[in-house]
């Protein structure tokens, strides 16, 4: 991808600009839900994309697009600079740059599992595995559970020297069990409400949150909280 963004930065000072850079993110995500012994949803999409960035006659210009093939990439350039020439025409003063020493770094939220190493099909079979735990205790009638991966990925570079590469990977899960009485409904999550548990962290966080071994203690609370003084 580094290729890719110098490609950017050429075409910039080719075309004038006296400082440029590209930022270049791709990102996957998986989404997946039960409901009652059903799968919910079930969703896992990747996008990439890039931004130029330039300073031209004194005034900043910037471009965008989904695509990364050279033509794309040149022609986004081309424009940050057309923009920032016609940002010039009513520009007040020229814009300055702060000093400071370009970044180079490399870096990686720490993980020991990617999470999209593991099979969507093991993802459902775990979380019907916790919704079938759930439903086993009587009086609960509903059953939510879900699992949740993403990861973003960065580079960035700038005609002055910086270098920044970065991947960011986090995990979530959780559940829910609902019990209903007459008018009366109870609900016990785990391990966090408003979605569960998340963290900056690979599947190995759903080893440690033991999701399906608390399965039976949530629902039975859910249940007892209709009895509870």
């Amino acid at each position: 991808m580094k290729h890719v963004a110098n490609w950017a930065l050429n075409i910039a000072a080719l075309r004038g600009a006296s400082y440029a850079d590209a930022r270049i993110v791709a990102q996957r995500s998986r989404a997946l839900t039960t409901k009652n012994g059903k799968v919910g949803s079930a969703s896992d999409a990747e996008s990439v994309g890039m931004s130029v960035r330039v300073i031209a006659d004194g005034a900043w210009g910037f471009a965008a697009s989904a695509e990364l093939g050279r033509g794309a990439v040149e022609e986004t350039a081309a424009r940050a600079v057309e923009i920032a020439r016609a940002s010039a025409r009513v520009k007040r003063e020229d814009v300055r740059l702060a000093p400071e020493t370009p970044a180079v770094a490399e870096w990686s939220t720490p993980y020991k599992i990617d999470p999209f190493s593991v099979g969507v099909e093991q993802n459902i079979e775990l979380l019907l595995k916790i919704d079938a735990e759930l439903r086993s205790v009587a009086g609960i009638t509903l059953a939510e559970t879900n699992l949740n991966f993403n990861r973003e990925e960065q580079w960035f570079v700038s005609s002055e020297g910086a270098d920044i590469h970065q991947t960011k990977v986090s995990t979530g899960a959780g559940y829910t069990a609902y019990a209903f009485a007459g008018n009366e409904i109870q609900k016990r999550s785990y391990p966090n409400s408003y979605g569960g548990q998340w963290q900056n962290k690979g599947y190995e966080l759903i080893d440690e949150l033991k999701l399906l071994e608390n399965a039976r203690r949530i629902a039975e609370e859910a249940v007892a909280l209709h009895h509870a003084d």
